[in-house]
């Protein structure tokens, strides 16, 4: 594995990726052309805010399966030229939660008792003791705006100083906020309500949340804090706001574009602002770097998807349990893509038993990475699976059913092709690992792995004796032999010995010949893992 980190990041992340024995390409701060070379044989970028992947950077990174952004959005990385490449994105959005809390609780503080002017004013030589009196947060009301992590560790701090807390946040049911002694409230409620004011939430469109009829609604007296995102608040309807009186102040360490060295909103003596700190802290750095890698390693190594922005993510455990039914899926995908005739129209998946239940976009994902990975050039994963499919006009269909079979879990993939359906089914057994046990109707059971000759036959005597003749003559050996019977013929698959030119074993002679058997319909090499 190859691992470029563009941006600076404590050692600590390049260390878990040497810890693998893995190359790690650190150097930052490079042209374009020097970071496109770096990447050319990369399996993943660790990048923070600096570097942009962008659409060009992606194309120029054939082997690329990572992109990581260490820290908490991803404004820099280019989410849709990634996932059309099949490759995952992951961030750090909780690493620094505690830094960015603490840090707009000091921003609420140096507000409430105007610390930065106080200490303008030390510096200078002046003792404005008169003029800078301040107010106590003990029993203000704090309106926190996005009840994520950082918003509830900010509510924890406000209740503390004895503050009564109010949230706008549509995703959060109203138990989880009563939990935490919050009220949740409609956004303008909040605004009308709250002596101080915290935004913690993504960028939201077009148009700042706070613009200027927002901000109408705020107290005269209030404080609004910024810690998130700059676009949230109108910078010019702020100004305006605080000089005409009908705000009290600003904490500010995010601007609309940054950086913010000559803006108005930056000089006026009722706004504390910072240059984007909120997430600088020491510990904040170290624990971004180490879950970013940690996401980073985890999916190479084991496929385990973690603080994913373009796929669903999987608790460890969760993952634990269904990663082996994705290998099952995956085989069963790359057993029909070799075996259908046809123009495939739809894939249908349908989950029994224990598979039923729960989110398997695992194994759709698995299944479509299996049957376009036996066809397709281009690289195919979980992430652009479902975008490849619906490009070929492919419908993709899962159901779930609770009818008893006989194994705990079940997977059924049928292929609707212009020229008919393909169907499989598998299951895993506790020794042998993924197994098929159904092939188009008929029950049969064998190994998903190696290299295999499947006959469709009329039933009838010496048809296994004429196969092994012609294998035997063309020197392939057996190394097991899978029977099923149904009620329109028997079907028969073989698995080969594994010799250094396998793949070319069984040539088009051979299958010519085993398709000479009178009683042979069909005859097919699958080549599996």
């Amino acid at each position: 594995m190859k691992i470029v980190i563009a941006d600076p990041l404590p050692s600590s992340a390049a260390d878990l990726f040497r810890e693998r024995g893995w190359e790690v390409d650190a150097e930052t701060g490079r042209d374009p052309d020097v970071l496109y070379e770096a990447l050319a044989d990369a399996d993943a970028i660790v990048v923070r805010s600096a570097t942009q992947v962008d659409a060009a950077l992606i194309a120029r990174a054939p082997k690329l399966r990572v992109i990581a952004r260490a820290g908490t959005g991803v404004d820099n990385v280019d989410l849709d030229a990634a996932s059309a490449g099949g490759i995952l994105v992951v961030n750090a959005p909780g690493a620094n939660s505690i830094s960015v809390a603490e840090h707009a609780f000091a921003l609420i503080l140096a507000s409430a008792r105007n610390i930065a002017q106080a200490d303008h004013h030390m510096k200078e030589g002046r003792w404005e003791k008169k003029r800078l009196t301040g107010t106590e947060l003990r029993g203000k009301t704090l309106g926190v705006v996005g009840l994520g992590r950082i918003g509830r560790a900010v509510v924890q701090r406000g209740h503390a100083f004895g503050m009564r807390a109010v949230a706008h946040d549509p995703f959060i049911a109203e138990q989880a906020a009563d939990d935490i002694g919050v009220t949740l409230l409609e956004l303008d409620g909040l605004c009308a309500e709250a002596d101080f004011i915290t935004l913690h939430m993504p960028a939201t469109g077009d148009r700042p949340l706070f613009d200027a009829p927002r901000l109408a609604r705020c107290k005269p007296t209030a404080c609004i804090v910024n810690t998130a995102r700059g676009s949230l608040i109108d910078e010019d309807a702020l100004v305006a706001a605080i000089e005409e009186g009908r705000l009290g102040g600003a904490g500010l360490d995010v601007f609309a574009s940054e950086p913010a060295t000559d803006r108005p909103v930056t000089r006026l003596p009722q706004v504390v602002a910072t240059p984007h700190i909120a997430g600088s802290t020491r510990e904040a750095q170290e624990l971004v770097a180490i879950e970013t890698a940690g996401c980073v390693r985890d999916y190479l190594e084991t496929g385990l998807v973690r603080n994913a922005v373009n796929y669903a993510s999987l608790p460890p455990d969760e993952l634990k349990r269904i990663q082996p039914f994705a290998t099952l899926a995956e085989r069963l995908g790359t057993f029909l893509a070799q075996v259908a005739k046809g123009r495939t129209e739809t894939v249908a998946l349908r989950y029994y038993g224990e598979l039923a239940e729960g989110n398997n976009e695992l194994l759709v994902g698995a299944t479509l990475v299996g049957f376009f990975g036996a066809t397709l050039s281009s690289q195919v994963t979980p992430i652009n699976a479902r975008a490849l499919a619906r490009e070929r006009g492919i419908d993709i269909v899962e159901t779930r059913s609770t009818r008893p079979r006989n194994f705990t879990s079940l997977i059924s993939v049928k292929l609707h092709t212009n020229e008919g359906e393909h169907w499989v089914e598998g299951a895993i057994f506790e020794q042998a690992g993924p197994r098929l046990v159904l092939l188009d109707g008929v029950t049969v059971e064998a190994p998903l792995e190696g290299t295999l000759v499947v006959i469709r036959n009329d039933d009838r005597l010496g048809v296994i004796g004429e196969v092994g003749t012609i294998l035997g003559r063309h020197e392939i050996n057996i190394a097991t032999l899978a029977l099923g019977r149904g009620t329109d013929g028997a079907v028969s698959i073989y698995r080969i010995d594994q010799t250094p030119d396998v793949k070319n074993a069984v040539t088009d002679v051979v299958l010519s010949d085993l398709d000479g058997i009178d009683a042979v319909t069909s005859a097919e090499i699958v080549v599996l893992p």
